[in-house]
């Protein structure tokens, strides 16, 4: 029942003007701000965490609101996309560095295309459906199943796919043997037994070794790629240089080193701008939990 209503509310938003849409989300995004003590008071601990006194109190909180906004961003991303065409789409979005990507094909190389939650990430992947090539997302499984499907629906608005996260390797490796294109996030927190060690941000974490094994062993090419925007109305989908991948007799070597290649990549964006990056989640929780109990 209480799914059935949130569908009718959509219907009804989608009915007024733009405008008055994004206004009601960024309306909710400064409420959960204030509403929210408990995620408000991650975002603080990873600032501090990170850039301990390199920010001031107010950049951080600016960060911190700019979380909550970004987030309900990507929610009102989601939901436009289930009702925008490919040609409405096509006018919002400005493609950076296609080039990179046409080489890869133009090798036959099926393309693991590496992301953050940064920015407009929803409306990232959904796009590169959409004016690239179908991209098969790996997701975690949502408790609540009617939900899921909405937002796997939204995602495959223009033809991209989904892998739940358990047991996803055999699936990846299908995918990539046909030539297909996936997509992995490689910022969200995992144990000691599923990931390999880097420094990301300036701190030893443990981050999903999946991409680097699979390129290596598949000839796949690593991809970074994400979608940002200076106005939330206008976005660029960025596509960085491939991150090398080497093959000698020490595989763990060569995985550990691109998987660290990858951690660089998305420390420099965030160092870059990190009002974009999703600080009020637990990402460090796996490699310090201690900093959530204070």
């Amino acid at each position: 029942m209480g799914f059935k209503l949130f569908l009718l509310f959509e219907k009804f938003l989608m009915i007024l003007p733009k405008a008055v849409r994004k206004s009601f989300f960024t309306f909710l995004a400064t409420l959960a701000y204030y509403i929210s003590s408990r995620y408000r008071k991650v975002g603080f601990i990873n600032l501090d965490f990170i850039f301990e006194d390199k920010l001031t109190h107010k950049e951080k909180e600016d960060i911190v609101k700019y979380s909550f906004r970004n987030l309900l961003l990507n929610f009102f991303h989601l939901m436009e996309m289930r009702h925008i065409s490919k040609e409405e789409l096509a006018k919002k979005i400005t493609i950076k560095n296609k080039e990179i990507v046409d080489a890869i094909h133009s090798q036959n190389r099926a393309i693991i295309y590496v992301t953050p939650h940064y920015c407009a990430w929803e409306m990232g992947g959904i796009s590169i459906g959409a004016f690239i090539e179908p991209v098969s997302v790996v997701f975690k499984k949502m408790k609540n199943k009617e939900y899921e499907k909405w937002v796997l629906e939204s995602r495959s608005s223009f033809g991209n796919g989904s892998f739940e996260k358990t047991n996803v390797i055999k699936p990846l490796i299908n995918l990539i043997k046909k030539g297909g294109a996936s997509g992995i996030l490689i910022d969200t927190s995992i144990n000691k037994r599923e990931g390999i060690e880097v420094e990301f941000l300036g701190k030893k974490v443990f981050q999903t070794p999946s991409p680097a094994y699979l390129a290596r062993k598949y000839n796949a090419a690593i991809v970074p790629a994400t979608m940002i925007s200076t106005d939330e109305e206008n976005y660029e989908l960025i596509f960085f240089d491939e991150i090398p991948i080497q093959r000698t007799d020490n595989e763990k070597e060569d995985i550990q080193k691109a998987t660290q290649l990858q951690a660089d990549w998305l420390s420099s964006l965030i160092y870059k701008e990190p009002k974009f990056w999703f600080w009020i989640h637990r990402k460090f929780k796996g490699d310090y939990p201690q900093i959530y109990k204070k």
